[in-house]
């Protein structure tokens, strides 16, 4: 049965974090964004109200939580709270961005466990299913006892390099932690890859080591999973260039671009940046640099295939 004859037992709600998505992924789905309103009390507390029955409605919540991610979060649980006690029949929260998700264990005594900390909260106010993409750390989806459905970006990282037909390419991991994400795109773009060695001597900032890998002479393309404050990426395509390098791209799934990163990378020697869309970009932060790809259409047919009960394995290929 397909959505457009179930229509009435579909809706898609969004928060404030990412309307222009929720509404594409609408739009790809044949369907009309759910009618919601995320307003605030006098004292700045976050009032949420649904303003269309969702009684034994499927729901499905589209809400990234990055910057300012309590606000997103906090939003996304009262929204939650507000479908499971209007009797939706399930709740899936459609989190593109999973926050908290670069503290997901324990380095040092006394840490807390955010990420798991994020999903007992998503789980404690009623959702049913989670839909996210690119988790920074994998196991994160195993710190569910719900369905976790993480999504890829890479196929459509890769769709977009292959129509540039690039010359001489090495796939570059900034860290050692990436190098199975490097290795995919690499088999893809059929080519070898390299690694950034380094060190993070405090949160937030990096230093190159070294570059392991031959990439003189070579377009390097640089694959992570978010850019934040853009100085690992910049560092990096430094070192490449330095290296012999001819050009340097990068791409990752999560714009983060916290502070003035935008600026910092538009300085830098990095021909073109591609990222999506998971996070909304304010104007400010659109740099020429900067290429967003849509993954609109990958969360809808997630969306379609999660509603019609049919299998989501086939969006990982």
């Amino acid at each position: 049965m397909s959505v457009t004859q179930r229509s009435k037992k579909l809706k898609v709600f969004t928060g404030n974090a990412n309307v222009e998505l929720a509404e594409e992924i609408c739009r790809c789905l044949g369907e009309e964004l759910g009618q919601s309103e995320i307003s605030r009390f006098q004292d700045g507390e976050i009032r949420a109200r649904i303003q269309e029955s969702v009684r034994g409605a499927e729901i499905f919540l589209v809400q990234p939580c990055n910057s300012p991610s309590d606000s997103h979060l906090m939003e996304l649980l009262i929204m939650i709270d507000a479908m499971r006690r209007a009797s939706a029949r399930e709740i899936c929260a459609v989190v593109p961005y999973y926050p908290y998700a670069r503290q997901d264990r324990k380095t040092q005594p006394r840490d807390p466990i955010t990420a798991k900390l994020i999903a007992n909260l998503l789980t404690a106010a009623g959702a049913d299913r989670v839909v996210t993409m690119d988790l920074h750390a994998g196991q994160i989806q195993g710190f569910f006892d719900i369905p976790v459905d993480n999504l890829r970006a890479l196929p459509i990282i890769t769709e977009y390099l292959q129509t540039k037909n690039l010359e001489d390419v090495v796939v570059v991991s900034p860290d050692v932690g990436g190098v199975v994400r490097a290795r995919e795109l690499a088999d893809r773009l059929n080519c070898q890859i390299a690694i950034v060695d380094k060190r993070r001597p405090r949160p937030n900032v990096a230093e190159v080591m070294n570059i392991i890998g031959t990439v003189e002479g070579k377009t390097a393309v640089i694959i992570d999973d978010l850019i934040d404050t853009g100085g690992t990426i910049v560092k990096a395509s430094e070192a490449l260039i330095k290296q012999g390098a001819t050009a340097v791209y990068a791409c990752c799934t999560h714009p983060v671009f916290s502070g003035n990163a935008p600026e910092i990378l538009q300085a830098s020697p990095i021909k073109e940046i591609v990222v999506t869309n998971t996070i909304h970009l304010p104007i400010e932060k659109r740099i020429p640099k900067l290429t967003q790809l849509s993954v609109a259409p990958l969360f809808a047919e997630a969306i379609r295939r999660i509603y019609e009960e049919l299998p989501v394995s086939k969006l990982f290929d």
